[in-house]
């Protein structure tokens, strides 16, 4: 009697087990059955952010619970800040809306720029498609085609900006701590629009990354009517073994950890994909799955060869620790690069 008392327990106790294990998954299956994901982009399209997320979306509901449609909105503009703002205040934390931005905003934030009306803190980090190989190219035209060159320049070389993010940022930190001379022309809604002005004659070029650069300029690149002649890395990338690092350039230790922690270190969580803080955790959990998933989806892997985007993931669990690591640097430091990074 008693050993038939133990078996109605423990099978009372697995179907327990197993019930609450299940319900979580088929709550939200009901949750997402037809409805809609947005992932708003802070940028303009054709731009490397833009370009990432359209091959995400085509990818990512294949991996979610009832196999939502995911749509992309590009809401462009401030240095990607409205459409950062908008995720943080506005958008409903019900797990239907992600926001793509340039994480560069997290050191912006930790600076003190005016503008920022969220907490990096306080997203839900999902992830992100890879860490950004930073690269500064020039169309041939503008006669920089090399280091050298752009150091031997006599008038400064005008870069694109885009008012505040990794254009900006690469080329006032590259301005002071080696030297180069460069005029940075901000405004811009995007890398897109930086690649056409270049091409028009109105910029040199622009500091962004290698493989924004290489899926959205591949055409000049190819050519070489467009040249990669500086890289913002810690060592060479097997693409471009022969361009030289820009932290080989730096005369000092405080130009060297500035080169580091201002734009080389950033890199790291520089496309992060999040939801809005107070997002149920079970959906972040799900969305987090799910990115991952896509990132590991042949089908998602050959359409980002075919688009020339490079994929090495960082996950939100990563994504989330780094940027908690950032608002922990030194007071002296954070005053160095708020001196370096605020100036026009």
């Amino acid at each position: 009697m008693e050993k038939r008392l133990a078996y109605i327990m423990a099978a009372i106790g697995i179907t327990f087990t197993l019930r609450t294990a299940v319900t979580p998954a088929f709550a939200q299956e009901a949750f997402y059955k037809g409805k809609n994901i947005r992932i708003v982009v802070a940028t303009s399209a054709g731009g490397g952010f833009d370009t990432y997320t359209r091959a995400i979306a085509r990818h990512m509901g294949r991996h979610i619970p009832a196999n939502p449609t995911v749509i992309v909105e590009n809401m462009p503009g401030a240095g990607h800040l409205i459409g950062a703002n908008h995720v943080y205040k506005l958008a409903k934390p019900d797990g239907l809306t992600i926001g793509h931005f340039q994480g560069g905003l997290f050191l912006h934030q930790l600076l003190g720029r005016p503008g920022m009306e969220f907490d990096a803190r306080k997203f839900e980090f999902i992830g992100a498609p890879v860490k950004d190989n930073r690269a500064c190219a020039f169309t041939k035209a503008s006669g920089i085609t090399s280091m050298e060159k752009w150091i031997a320049s006599k008038t400064p070389v005008k870069l694109g900006g885009i008012g505040g993010g990794a254009p900006d940022d690469i080329a006032r930190m590259l301005r002071v701590t080696i030297g180069l001379p460069i005029q940075l022309v901000a405004g811009y809604k995007g890398t897109a629009e930086i690649r056409l002005a270049a091409e028009s004659g109105e910029l040199a070029g622009g500091c962004w990354t290698w493989d924004s650069i290489r899926a959205t300029w591949s055409k000049a690149i190819e050519s070489g009517d467009a040249v990669v002649v500086l890289l913002i890395l810690s060592k060479a990338h097997p693409e471009l073994p022969n361009v030289p690092l820009a932290i080989n350039y730096a005369k000092t230790e405080e130009a060297r950890q500035l080169i580091q922690v201002g734009i080389q270190d950033p890199s790291a969580y520089y496309r992060p994909y999040v939801l809005p803080p107070a997002t149920p955790k079970e959906r972040v959990q799900i969305l987090r799955k799910a990115f991952q998933d896509t990132m590991r989806d042949s089908e998602f892997l050959s359409d980002a060869k075919k688009s020339k985007l490079d994929v090495e993931p960082v996950s939100g669990e990563e994504m989330e620790r780094t940027v908690a690591e950032l608002f922990k640097l030194s007071p002296s430091l954070v005053a160095k690069l708020k001196e370096i990074l605020a100036a026009k």
